[in-house]
């Protein structure tokens, strides 16, 4: 069984940054790969930073790109989002999504995200 807990969100200031961290408990090996996603208007949610175990081959929305960085821990048991140079835009709950193999995920609960003056 896999739980996911986030953490690491708050309030900043437009221009600021933030890390979030995700934790991971149960089976690592059958993790394929982890991604931050937010949740969009229409209630879906939208990938925001993705990293593929095997060769920790990463993506990222193009808001996300070269503003966000995406990385695990040296023990293999976290993912983090460096956030920077963030903005109003960015607000939002964050969540962390585990993919183990190709049909089974696992969601954490989020983490808020809130960028204003």
């Amino acid at each position: 069984q896999v739980q996911v807990v986030e953490s690491g969100g708050g309030s900043v200031q437009p221009g600021g940054s933030l890390t979030l961290a995700c934790a991971v408990s149960g089976s690592r090996l059958s993790i394929a790969a982890m991604g931050w996603y937010r949740q969009a208007p229409d209630g879906q949610r939208e990938l925001v930073a993705g990293i593929r175990m095997i060769d920790l081959w990463r993506k990222y929305s193009d808001s996300a790109e070269g503003r966000f960085t995406i990385s695990r821990d040296g023990a293999k048991n976290a993912i983090f989002l460096q956030m920077n140079s963030l903005s109003p835009e960015d607000t939002d709950v964050y969540y962390c999504k585990v993919e183990v193999g190709v049909g089974t995920t696992y969601w954490g609960q989020g983490t808020q995200v809130t960028v204003s003056s």
